[in-house]
């Protein structure tokens, strides 16, 4: 009985190979497209949200045509289509490639603010768009590799017409790095570590001096401090508060939520 089956197997699986070959293969309707036509046809996905076919285009384009200025902007655009399909690795690769291959291309601040987006929308996952978890209560490994992205755009392309909104996000994840430090901080005083809470705190005080999150942070100190009886590290935190924030609803209880988180502005 085992014999026949193991034939009937045989057989079966010489006739799927059979029907295989039989198949016509795909042709590839690309075959004797000039470098415009493909650029053209790929930039057409690229527009109507056909992100995964435009970068085929793009690859057949560079692959055929790897010399000239629709090869180079077929690399920049493979790098947006990448963007666009929230493919952070991808993405960065693809960016990289292009600033190593052409550093001195006239749209290379382009792939520098480019790198910058891609970190920057790393944080939004379509999971969180189903809860309410604070984007700053995450890793906020790529909020820095996004400042330091926009920052070397700033740095080095001052005049870049991409140069003033990096400068705004970049206020953004300054705050956004602060505010991390802040939940940290509220983590280990809700914990009752109350030195660790102070260190993290001060932490957000002295490298983000002028984000609105410092302001939580020192109050976090103060009760910090009075937790662990320190009444003169206390009274002292407490007038640099009044003295800079002296209407802060933190006296009160903290801020009164609203119905957008101020993380989302984007």
């Amino acid at each position: 009985m085992q014999k026949i089956l193991l034939k009937l197997l045989t057989v079966a699986f010489i006739l799927s190979l059979s029907a295989c070959g039989l198949l016509p293969e795909q042709k590839d309707e690309t075959i004797g497209w000039s470098a415009s036509k493909l650029y053209s046809e790929a930039k057409d996905e690229l527009t109507a949200g056909g992100y995964e076919k435009s970068i085929k285009y793009f690859e057949k384009l560079e692959s055929r045509y790897p010399f000239g200025t629709y090869a180079q902007q077929a690399q920049m655009d493979i790098a947006y289509a990448y963007y666009r399909l929230n493919d952070q690795p991808q993405g960065l690769a693809a960016v990289d490639r292009f600033i190593k291959l052409h550093p001195n291309h006239p749209n290379v601040d382009y792939m520098y603010y480019l790198r910058g987006l891609i970190n920057f929308n790393d944080r939004t996952s379509i999971f969180d768009t189903f809860t309410d978890q604070d984007n700053t209560e995450r890793d906020p490994k790529a909020v820095r590799d996004a400042f330091d992205s926009f920052k070397l755009l700033a740095e080095r392309f001052p005049d870049s017409t991409y140069t003033p909104d990096a400068l705004l996000r970049m206020k953004y994840l300054v705050n956004s790095m602060a505010q991390y430090d802040v939940h940290v901080a509220n983590y280990y005083y809700r914990r009752g570590a109350y030195v660790s809470a102070v260190n993290r705190a001060q932490a957000a005080v002295k490298e983000y001096p002028d984000a609105p999150a410092v302001e939580e942070a020192l109050f976090i100190m103060m009760r910090a401090y009075e937790a662990m009886g320190q009444k003169q590290l206390r009274d002292d935190t407490e007038r640099v508060i009044q003295a800079t924030y002296p209407n802060s609803p933190y006296y009160h209880g903290g801020p009164k939520s609203k119905d957008k988180p101020w993380w989302k502005i984007w």
